[in-house]
């Protein structure tokens, strides 16, 4: 409502108003002395309604942006999330192929991205750390170059993610966030006090609280990273560590909570495709397992409010025919099955594989 207060207080508005002041007995004219004289004025009184409009937006949560929604939702605890630093695993070998240790903070770059040695998992394997906060860093993988000499190691590899980035809260982010906080009743251990706790921590992307799962007092917590992929176990040792068991992290006393990673249900797709002329079907592939990929992400999304998630096979198949020199496709399956796919409550889809037959 508020983008429309002042819409009608353009230029020619304010100058019409201004010259209807003025008797008609006096030049009104466009290039007459009181209109050269007027104009001006009103052209920097529209610009003024303008900024004035700018500046109720931005004192409502609906309408600012930027700094100005940062401030507002300071005001109720609620801080924009920054960009995360991506933590993967770092493999270093001998001369001998023999894995072998190096020293925390050695500093390592792939495709100029700077890692540095986190924390060691077991020996010559590692947690690095992207020093590049965002997205960016999940995406590197391959040979480490070791930016200061270490004896003795000749091959350094970055492999799996262990926690994955994100890139800083958009506004569209941020206010949904708002909403569903100052929407929701959180209470110390109550389900909503949970998701909003865990939710903090860095890499957790969704949560499934499942109380008295194992007994009275017993608290089950199952975690997608902030990729909406099942957590890995680092992700889920840092979440047990955050929220303790018995009173010593975030669970109040009383609570037994034990953290797991929702499971992953590989799934194969397979379906026979008609080709525009000129298309090979090995890029088709890779356009399809993309859209593919992109359906589960938005269906996971759902995952932490919903009881189950159905794979479902029309949806698969839309999405197919959305790619560019695909015709036709016929005989899909998921899984072997023509029917749709219903996970359990802890379930989330893999893409294993796609099998196109042209």
């Amino acid at each position: 409502m508020s983008e429309e207060l002042f819409e009608e207080y353009t230029f020619e508005y304010i100058l019409n108003k201004m010259l209807d002041n003025i008797s008609d007995d006096i030049d009104k004219r466009e290039g007459s002395v009181i209109y050269n004289a007027i104009a001006p004025c009103a052209m920097e009184l529209s610009e003024m309604y303008k900024k004035l409009n700018s500046t109720i937006n931005s004192v409502f949560i609906d309408t600012a942006g930027g700094s100005y929604l940062d401030n507002l939702t300071k005001q109720f605890g609620i801080e924009r999330n920054e960009a995360t630093h991506a933590i993967k695993k770092g493999l270093f070998y001998d001369s001998s192929n023999q894995l072998m240790d190096v020293d925390i903070g050695k500093r390592f770059s792939v495709n100029s991205i700077i890692y540095s040695v986190y924390e060691k998992i077991s020996t010559g394997i590692y947690q690095m750390r992207c020093e590049t906060a965002g997205e960016i860093g999940n995406t590197q993988s391959g040979n480490l170059l070791p930016i200061d000499y270490i004896e003795k190691l000749a091959i350094a590899e970055l492999t799996d993610i262990l926690i994955p980035a994100v890139n800083q809260e958009t506004d569209g982010e941020l206010k949904e966030r708002f909403y569903n906080n100052v929407n929701s009743v959180a209470f110390g251990g109550n389900i909503a006090d949970y998701k909003e706790k865990v939710k903090e921590i860095e890499g957790v992307g969704a949560v499934k609280v499942i109380p008295t799962w194992n007994g009275g007092g017993t608290v089950k917590l199952i975690i997608l990273d902030d990729s909406y992929n099942s957590a890995s176990e680092v992700l889920v040792g840092k979440v047990q560590d955050a929220v303790g068991q018995k009173g010593d992290g975030i669970a109040p006393i009383g609570h037994i909570v034990t953290t797991i990673a929702a499971e992953n249900v590989n799934i194969s797709v397979s379906t026979t495709v008609t080709l525009e002329e000129g298309f090979e079907l090995s890029v088709v592939k890779n356009a399809i397992e993309k859209v593919i990929n992109d359906y589960f992400t938005e269906i996971k999304k759902e995952w932490e409010n919903s009881t189950s998630l159905t794979v479902r096979i029309a949806h698969v198949e839309s999405r197919m025919l959305d790619v560019n020199g695909v015709i036709d496709i016929a005989s899909t399956t998921i899984n072997n099955s023509t029917g749709n796919l219903i996970l359990s409550n802890e379930q989330v889809p893999y893409l294993s594989e796609v099998v196109l037959n042209a």
